[in-house]
């Protein structure tokens, strides 16, 4: 027997959750993709630097573990060909993590392009390019590509799968565990079924959409790689495509636990007539209490062990391939992880069960109710401590919580946990107040309270009444629209089918012990060709008619009314326990906080660590990756006199204020062509701090160049730089330009 709730009120339901995805859109719509986890700490030649002679040799270190093949590292020369030499060089030592690719002899002088790509330890894709010049700088045609990787529609798609997936394992294991150590009852209601066989299904196909979409989310960014065979089997050798391939392993392991659980699980929590046998088992006979309450205990033990081997199978596929994998203390951050993650299942998971049982299946009872508010407040207990250890681990510094993207993230989802954690004490209040609610009208039933029963089923008359009746005058109304003989027929018999209904209410609501409404599929059959005549004659059993068939109209305008009855009195006894009515209220807003927060953490998980920023900054100086890059500025001219129009390129390398940066200037006339001037002059000046004019003083070192080392810029920030151009002795001008120092 599968118990179904009644239709309740849906619209609220709904309202709540899409105030919960619009808020959490508002906060990520505009998002970019995730930053890297893996940085590019240095190079060699440096970036923007200018090397007499071209090397040997392109070498790139990273921040931590990545993974790369022939084809992560390319060298293009000023027109855009390929120079490397396609073998990809591991030059990792101890913590260092370090690849390069070689060059052929001879490269000529100019500017060269480095692209790179990898994939971190932590399953993101990572990508960058930038330059450096043999010689001296010059024009390039090299292309790079626009889009970052991970970025565009694939990476849309990546980050949607992952938050699905989250949601799935969040749904289908903490609402497993709802059914197994808070309510065995559930395993009969239909609402929480398809809430654990949907979250299983929202897992499965994520996975697999994740595992599909890898090729081109860690490379070339182009939807129809999906089908690429090669690129999958590829795939597979990595750790990421390992951890995918184990969870849906994982999850035909699932499937069967699902399987027991709706199916011998829950036939052996059906209820029991007063012979101790079940629905299923009643005409065999009755059976032995005591080995049916072993047999559901041993149900419960095995399920119990076999769902927390799996649920911390399909947790580790995250943990072995994400931030725990990689950085500081793995070994201890992977187990934490797990727990972590199992923790949230069981909070956000049971709270959906729970969730769906108040509003779309019977009473809930209060010691149901009671035990999930254990389990949620021990779930929160391990949140707390396993979060905190994970903090310090990614975070590090109290400065990089306002500092840092991933800091700001973090001190947000500890804010909606705070209010999550105190809603829950708002419905914890209200499970209490329903304990003492229910005792004490145990002690009223007691004392013989019978007056005031009867004037509740009074009432319950009165309600069922009407609705039979509206219903009744909804169904005439519309059938008066049909045409010919069966109009007549539904006029005919609307009052008498009104009549036996309110009739039937009055009788359910004269018993002294009416119970629940039965299921739907405990109803007794009221099949077309039963309803007219039992309608019309009341207490006697309808002998069809073979010459003539019953009116279709009639049976369903009766089935109508017999709908109405059930949803009237579900509907009174459902709202007239405000204790109920509040708690189910209660548990809406904490699943709407809830989305948020999965939202949240999943956009936690695809940014940056602060301690991984942290290093990029002490490896560039402390400055961060954007800042330390140098300057480069083309600066148009026009002394107004004979051969006064050229342009000038300015360089200052690396950029960046409290170090000796160096300054190389080219002149070049409209042609492209080098040409010397008698005087150039420079001059920063910041007029924000009233600094400057600080004079740079460079030197001639050939036909249309000229370089100064030791430039002192003392504070970061936006400089104004003036380059004077004199021509002739008559004819200068000064060209001023910003220039941002990190």
């Amino acid at each position: 027997m599968v118990t179904t709730g009644p239709p309740a009120r849906r619209s609220a339901v709904l309202r709540m959750l899409v105030v919960a995805v619009a808020l959490a859109g508002a906060l990520f719509g505009g998002a970019v993709p995730a930053s890297a986890h893996a940085a590019l700490t240095g190079s060699t030649p440096a970036q923007g630097s200018v090397v007499d002679r071209a090397p040997e040799q392109v070498s790139l270190t990273f921040s931590e573990g990545v993974a790369m093949g022939d084809d992560s590292i390319r060298v293009l020369d000023p027109h855009g060909k390929r120079v490397d030499r396609g073998k990809l060089r591991n030059l990792c030592s101890g913590a260092t993590v370090k690849y390069g690719t070689g060059l052929p002899p001879g490269l000529g002088n100019g500017t060269y392009t480095v692209a790179w790509q990898a994939v971190s330890a932590d399953s993101h894709p990572v990508s960058g390019a930038f330059t450096f010049s043999v010689g001296a700088p010059s024009k390039s045609s090299a292309a790079i590509p626009q889009q970052e990787a991970g970025g565009g529609l694939v990476g849309a798609l990546y980050g949607i799968a992952r938050c699905l997936a989250y949601a799935g394992f969040v749904l289908m294991v903490g609402g497993a565990a709802f059914v197994v150590a808070c309510r065995p009852a559930a395993a009969l209601v239909r609402s929480v079924q398809r809430l654990v066989v949907q979250g299983w299904a929202l897992l499965t196909g994520t996975t697999v959409a994740m595992l599909l979409l890898r090729t081109p989310y860690t490379g070339s960014g182009d939807l129809a790689d999906v089908f690429d065979l090669g690129g999958l089997q590829q795939v597979l050798l990595t750790k990421p495509g390992a951890a995918l391939v184990s969870r849906l392993l994982l999850l035909a392991a699932a499937a069967l636990f699902v399987a027991v659980l709706f199916g011998a699980f829950a036939r052996a929590h059906e209820p029991t007539d007063a012979g101790g046998a079940t629905d299923a088992e009643g005409e065999a006979g009755a059976v032995d209490p005591a080995e049916e309450a072993r047999r559901r205990k041993d149900l419960t033990f095995g399920l119990g062990i076999g769902g927390v081997i799996v649920a911390t199978g399909l947790a580790a596929t995250w943990a072995m391939a994400e931030h725990a994998s990689t950085g500081l203390q793995p070994a201890v951050a992977m187990p934490v992880d797990v727990l972590h993650l199992l923790a949230v299942a069981a909070w956000l998971g049971g709270l959906a069960a729970l969730l769906v049982s108040l509003y779309w299946g019977p009473p809930v009872e209060r010691t149901a109710v009671r035990r999930f508010s254990r389990i949620a407040f021990g779930s929160v207990v391990v949140l707390a401590a396993t979060g905190v250890y994970q903090s310090w681990r990614q975070v590090g510094t109290w400065s990089a919580l306002t500092g840092t993207a991933y800091g700001r993230l973090l001190l947000l989802k500890v804010g909606l946990v705070a209010v999550l954690v105190g809603i829950a004490w708002v419905s914890r209040r209200w499970t209490a107040r329903l304990g003492e609610a229910r005792v004490a009208e145990d002690t009223a039933a007691a004392a013989g309270a019978g007056g005031t029963a009867a004037a509740t089923d009074a009432a319950d008359v009165v309600d069922v009444a009407d609705a039979a009746q509206e219903a009744g005058e909804a169904a005439e109304r519309q059938s008066a629209k049909a045409p010919g003989k069966a109009t007549g027929a539904v006029a005919a018999g609307a009052p008498a089918a009104s009549s036996t209904a309110t009739a039937t209410a009055t009788a359910t609501a004269a018993s002294p012990d009416p119970g629940p409404d039965p299921a739907p599929e405990e109803t007794p059959d009221t099949g077309p060709e039963a309803a007219p005549e039992t309608a019309l004659n009341p207490g006697t059993d309808p002998e069809p008619d073979p010459s003539t068939d019953p009116d279709p109209a009639r049976a369903a305008q009766l089935a109508r009314q017999q709908a109405a009855l059930r949803t009237a009195r579900t509907k009174r006894l459902r709202d007239a326990d405000p204790e109920r009515l509040g708690l189910r209220r209660s548990v809406l807003a904490e699943a709407s906080v809830a989305v948020v927060l999965l939202l949240v953490t999943t956009v936690l998980t695809a940014t940056e660590p602060a301690r991984t920023e942290a290093a990029v900054q002490a490896a560039s100086g402390g400055q961060s990756t954007a800042s330390n890059q140098p300057q480069v500025l083309t600066v148009p001219f026009d002394t107004g006199g004979p051969h006064g129009k050229g342009t000038a390129r300015v360089d200052l390398d690396p950029g960046r204020s409290g170090n000796a940066n160096e300054l190389r200037l080219r002149l070049s006339d409209p042609s492209g062509k080098a040409m010397d001037v008698p005087e150039v002059k420079v001059s920063f000046t910041q007029k924000a701090k009233k600094l400057g004019p600080l004079p740079v003083v460079p030197r001639h070192t050939g036909t249309g160049h000229w370089r100064a080392s030791g430039v002192q810029l003392p504070v970061p920030g936006q400089w104004q730089l003036s380059l004077l151009v004199r021509t002739s002795d008559i004819d200068q001008v000064t060209e001023i330009r910003n220039v941002k120092i990190g």
